[in-house]
């Protein structure tokens, strides 16, 4: 790569980090076994029909099962699960949940204590990049009232309101 190139990585990565992400665990199953990984690139696509889009990294173990099962789910990480974040954004397959209180839930794995979760069937996989965006149709959704953990210049933390003088 050229320095140029190198340069503009660097300076899209540092504006990237000031961007508040919310933190999921997108989950699959491999024969019979919970496998996922740790992001903070997804978002609603449409309401009509429900869906999400959820970028994963073009290597990723758990990318190969949502391909082949055609389903995931998306555990929206609750403010007190920082610990799931790491542990889940490591390399490591089915390992990643020992410990991890989950159920299957619509043929997906569902973290325990999670504030969002949403389970899908894969609609279509595109490639961008060095990721691959998967679309899903969402099959289940439910929202648990508690804080969102979210990941702001490098470190978790939650949405905090501003008061707006009227």
């Amino acid at each position: 790569m050229s320095s140029e190139s190198d340069s503009l990585q660097h300076s899209f990565k540092e504006a990237m980090a000031h961007v508040a992400t919310p933190v999921a665990v997108v989950s699959s199953v491999d024969g019979g076994l919970p496998v996922g990984t740790t992001v903070s690139a997804f978002m609603s696509l449409s309401m009509t029909p429900p869906m999400v889009l959820v970028s994963l990294d073009k290597g990723s173990e758990t990318l190969e099962l949502v391909a082949t099962s055609r389903r995931f789910g998306l555990n929206v990480l609750a403010s007190d699960q920082t610990s799931t974040a790491l542990k889940f954004a490591k390399k490591g397959g089915v390992g990643k949940f020992n410990g991890v209180r989950w159920d299957l839930d619509h043929e997906v794995p569902r973290i325990t204590g999670v504030a969002g979760w949403v389970a899908c069937t894969v609609e279509q996989i595109v490639e961008g990049g060095d990721h691959m965006i998967v679309l899903g149709n969402v099959v289940a959704a439910e929202h648990v009232h508690g804080e969102p953990l979210t990941y702001h210049g490098r470190v978790f933390g939650t949405h905090s309101a501003i008061e707006v003088l009227q």
